[in-house]
């Protein structure tokens, strides 16, 4: 009798298990497959340029060259004391866009002349490269930190704003209608409707401006700090050691990855 509820229970592990390991393969198998023909095509691209005689001396952007080069840069504390010091500078600009653009967008979005008023500015502002703030960035600030952050704020705290309206305006009106019939007012509107259905497309907002800091951080970072994945793409540069230039590059895109994968899972938990 004890055998055979052994051989059950093991039954049922063996099917959990698969169940586990066919949904993991069907989630994946796409990505998995889309990132290995990235992988051929560098080498393929890559081998086709750097191997010729006049290019030669950039070999290091060839795959081998490359990944040997991340790997050292793995083993090495210089380079996690440069992950980790971007990584602050991505945090302290992006909680600082978050803490003013995610409730101006809520209010933009729920009052309707606020949003005609701030349309026009916004949009002007928007349309500015966020490297364009950088010789304002360093007369109006002493150091390059804050510099960094301010540059970072200033790239991604309009998109906050925007797709965080834009969630707001999205709320069922008939909601608000019956919610209104029931008596409420506009701060318990927002605390009972527009809040709660917002946070999705908060979260959202927070995930596409990971992406723009990304991209604003690693000029940024040129400014004179000596610290940090910008650093060390510009000494690489400088020194001509192309294979740990495109191994920081690597770097950079797996953290972009990983943290928008966070968020991607955040964003999924709360719809």
């Amino acid at each position: 009798m004890k055998s055979t509820e052994k051989n059950s229970q093991d039954q049922a592990v063996q099917m959990a298990l698969s169940s586990f390991f066919t949904q993991v393969w069907s989630d994946w198998k796409y990505e998995l497959t889309g990132f290995i023909l990235f992988v051929f095509a560098w080498a393929a691209v890559t081998q086709f340029i750097f191997t010729r005689p006049e290019l030669y001396h950039f070999k290091g952007f060839l795959p081998g060259p490359t990944l040997g080069a991340l790997a050292d840069a793995f083993h090495n504390s210089k380079f996690w004391i440069s992950v980790f010091a971007s990584l602050r500078r991505i945090v302290v600009g992006i909680a600082i866009s978050a803490l003013i653009g995610l409730p101006l967008g809520v209010l933009i979005g729920f009052f309707t002349s606020l949003r005609k008023l701030t349309y026009s500015p916004i949009q002007f502002i928007r349309m500015i490269s966020p490297l364009s703030w950088m010789p304002i960035a360093l007369l109006l600030f002493t150091s390059f930190e804050s510099a960094v952050h301010f540059l970072i704020v200033m790239a991604t705290i309009c998109p906050i704003i925007l797709n965080t309206a834009i969630g707001v305006m999205n709320i069922n009106p008939q909601w608000l209608k019956m919610a209104l019939n029931q008596g409420a007012n506009n701060v318990q509107l927002l605390q009972t409707i527009v809040l709660p259905y917002s946070i999705p497309h908060m979260i959202t907002s927070i995930r596409l401006a990971l992406g723009i800091a990304w991209i604003v951080l690693v000029p940024a970072e040129f400014l004179g700090v000596s610290s940090g994945l910008g650093y060390l793409i510009n000494d690489a540069r400088d020194t001509m050691a192309y294979d740990k230039l495109m191994a920081i590059i690597i770097a950079i895109g797996i953290l972009g990855f990983i943290l928008d994968r966070i968020f991607q899972k955040l964003q999924y938990s709360c719809n």
